[in-house]
């Protein structure tokens, strides 16, 4: 196949198609799954924001007394809690007892007074951002340095459910975009080695599944020369007696007749080879199941052997069928092909038995199939050629085909019409002992 530039074109358009494919595929995938990672991080960061907002809004009101002033109890809450004063920052050592969350190194946290003026700062607070207050519940800010920041406001009561101010409660979201570029890393990474994976995959796969279309092409392409073959000896035939007869000035009746049937000779041969054809490109659209029926394999197998009792004794070859079977084997088809797949193996193996020879029609069953064999004790078939016989146009000797009119298209025939029946015709042979031809059926 890799010779044949035709195949070759297709197999590597094949590839590429099948790669680009998959590779938006795996683009739009990889750009879901980014969107998708990176939207359940932000939910979780909300969510932990907000946990960690209402446990100290809850602890901090228990504590506040009143408006604006932090009470000393709450550095028991606070890690690192500073104060902020017309002095500058006064910094309060640690208590052991502390929210764990806030001690994790990038959370944060701002308290304002009610009019937004920022009076002290716990956690890891990053000295960069904007001492303004805003009090939108969510907000996303980037200090000066250009890290980015995501905080939540809560407004603060006193125990008495006075106005104490806000504070708010941030952290870094550092963390959250080196994981994203991680994603991103492999994602880029990752979608160039799938797509040259994808595309060697693609070679292969393509390769694969033009072999059945090369392998029907190369078919057709020998089916094509051996017809034109077969058909082109007939026709040369009959162009050269009809030649032979113009050119000679008188003719009388005697060989008048002569051409007459040599052309006549050659006609038939052709006709038999075209409805021959018909009838394989029949069988190939699966034509004879239209009207399947019920078959009787018994009165099949005596009627052909009474028939062809003539062709046998005119052969001088003994022809005998033996059933081994008490019912009546019935198997659904068309009777018609059935009839000729039978009768192209008993005449093929009379054909190919010398005379003083023996063929004989065995019909026997198990279970689930019938069982039709036609033994002879002809000639035999080599090994080699055991395997072809069933070729189209395949002949074993075709010097004795040509001689009996044979078009190598018998056994052809046969084999396609047992598998349109859902059967198998198989055969075994030893060369100079005979040949056995085995047709299975289901009843």
């Amino acid at each position: 196949m890799n010779q044949n530039k035709l195949f070759n074109r297709t197999r590597w358009q094949l590839a590429i198609s099948y790669a680009a494919v998959m590779g938006l595929i795996l683009s739009l995938l990889g750009f879901g799954v980014y969107k998708a990672i990176a939207h359940a991080h932000w939910v979780a960061i909300d969510r932990e924001l907000e946990s960690v907002a209402g446990t100290l809004h809850d602890s901090l009101e228990l504590k506040l007394q009143q408006p604006g002033r932090l009470e000393p109890i709450v550095n028991e809450l606070l890690p690192n809690l500073r104060f902020i004063g017309v002095k500058g920052i006064k910094e309060q050592l640690p208590s052991r007892h502390i929210l764990s969350a806030i001690n994790q190194g990038y959370y944060y946290i701002r308290l304002f007074d009610y009019s937004g003026q920022l009076i002290a700062t716990a956690g890891a607070y990053p000295e960069e951002l904007p001492p303004e207050f805003n009090s939108q519940y969510w907000q996303t800010i980037t200090d000066t340095k250009g890290n980015v920041y995501h905080q939540i406001s809560v407004a603060l009561h006193t125990q008495t459910q006075q106005d104490w101010g806000y504070f708010q409660v941030g952290r870094s979201l550092q963390d959250f975009n080196d994981y994203l570029s991680t994603v991103k890393w492999v994602l880029k990474l990752g979608l160039p080695t799938a797509l040259i994976l994808i595309g060697f995959a693609s070679w292969l796969l393509a390769g694969l599944a033009m072999k059945p279309i090369y392998f029907s092409y190369r078919q057709i392409q020998q089916f094509t020369a051996d017809a034109a073959h077969e058909l082109r000896t007939p026709l040369a035939a009959s162009q050269a007696t009809v030649e032979s007869a113009l050119l000679t000035p008188q003719l009388d009746e005697k060989e008048a007749r002569e051409i007459l049937r040599t052309i006549d000779r050659q006609n038939r041969r052709l006709t038999q080879l075209v409805a021959d054809l018909l009838l394989l490109a029949r069988i190939d659209n699966q034509a004879i199941r239209a009207r399947p029926q019920l078959c009787c394999l018994n009165d099949l197998v005596s009627d052909l052997v009474e028939e062809l009792a003539a062709l046998a004794i005119a052969s001088n070859v003994a022809l005998t069928s033996s059933v081994r079977v008490q019912q009546q084997l019935n198997v659904v088809g068309n009777s018609d092909q059935l009839y000729r797949l039978v009768a192209n193996l008993i005449v093929n193996a009379i054909q190919y038995t010398p005379a003083g020879g023996k063929v004989t029609v065995i019909l026997d069953c198990n279970h689930i199939e019938a069982i039709v064999q036609v033994q002879d004790t002809g000639i035999g078939i080599v090994a080699a050629d055991l395997e072809r016989i069933f070729d189209r146009f395949y002949r074993v000797n075709s010097d004795r085909s040509r001689h009996t009119g044979g078009s190598g298209l018998g056994l052809a025939i046969a084999q396609t019409i047992a598998r349109a029946h859902r059967g198998s015709l198989s055969a075994r042979s030893e060369l100079g002992s005979g040949s056995t031809f085995l047709l299975q059926l289901p009843l």
